[in-house]
């Protein structure tokens, strides 16, 4: 258990709950650096497959930068806060991790926090969540991929109608906007994302990941030929000579459950 945050594995899967509740779980660099060895460890375990990310507390997944540190340290040193290379979360700027995160977003998500969530596979939203991207309110902006994900992930006027005003947008428009998988009860967040990360796991893990990997270096191909080269994601050629394309096909015709070894 960390200062900042907890981790938490059951199984193939690790949960990790940003743990400032006192400040609506804003994250200064600290925090970031406790989240980023987090997913530095799950990215290197052969044994974690899927992750999901959460904030403690029932009122905020994470409030995005700790405006209050920021101010404080830019007024004692005239510099503002350094965070970690992988950016905010550890996810941000982790553009190397083909295994799946989930966002378990149960309350505030803005700034920051909101492009942490951005930054998940999946958004699994309660119905008490709201998400923002205010940065402009405070003369700031959304330099950790806000700006860049929301225009991809929805209609751009829709994403400049969020991003100019800085409004929030509950979960239930999140969903009707696309950028949030699913909206439940807020007593049930942590069992619909188990639910998902559960039914990612009845996949194969080689699967899963050449999946993500062709998904998200396509994104920018000009043409749909040149996206569909799958042969060129090392990912995907991993999967194609893995015990795993074998197993599959004999699991089914033998009407069994495979078994997966993730190799």
């Amino acid at each position: 258990m960390g200062q900042y945050s907890t981790v938490v594995t059951e199984g193939r899967l690790m949960i990790v709950t940003i743990n400032r509740p006192e400040v609506y779980n804003a994250c200064h660099p600290m925090a970031n650096q406790e989240l980023t060895d987090a997913f530095d460890t799950f990215a290197a375990d052969p044994e974690l497959w899927v992750a999901i990310i959460t904030g403690a507390g029932d009122k905020a997944f994470c409030a995005g930068n700790d405006l209050k540190y920021h101010a404080e340290l830019q007024a004692k040193t005239g510099k503002r806060p350094v965070h970690p290379a992988k950016g905010f979360g550890g996810l941000t700027a982790r553009f190397d991790l083909d295994k799946p995160v989930i966002a378990a977003v149960n309350g505030v998500a803005m700034g920051g926090g909101f492009e942490i969530a951005l930054a998940c596979d999946i958004i699994i939203a309660s119905d008490k969540a709201t998400f923002a991207l205010p940065e402009p309110r405070v003369g700031l902006a959304a330099g950790a991929g806000g700006m860049q994900r929301l225009s991809r992930m929805i209609p751009l006027k829709k994403a400049m109608g969020m991003m100019l005003t800085g409004r929030h947008v509950p979960a239930q428009e999140g969903y009707e906007l696309g950028f949030v998988t699913a909206v439940v009860p807020h007593a049930k967040l942590m069992d619909e994302a188990r639910r998902w990360a559960g039914q990612i796991l009845e996949c194969s893990p080689m699967s899963v990941r050449a999946t993500k990997q062709v998904v998200m270096r396509s994104l920018d191909a000009p043409a749909l030929e040149t996206a569909m080269h799958n042969q060129h994601f090392p990912a995907f050629v991993a999967m194609a000579h893995s015990e795993d394309t074998v197993e599959g096909p004999k699991a089914f015709a033998e009407k069994r459950k495979p078994n997966w070894k993730g190799r």
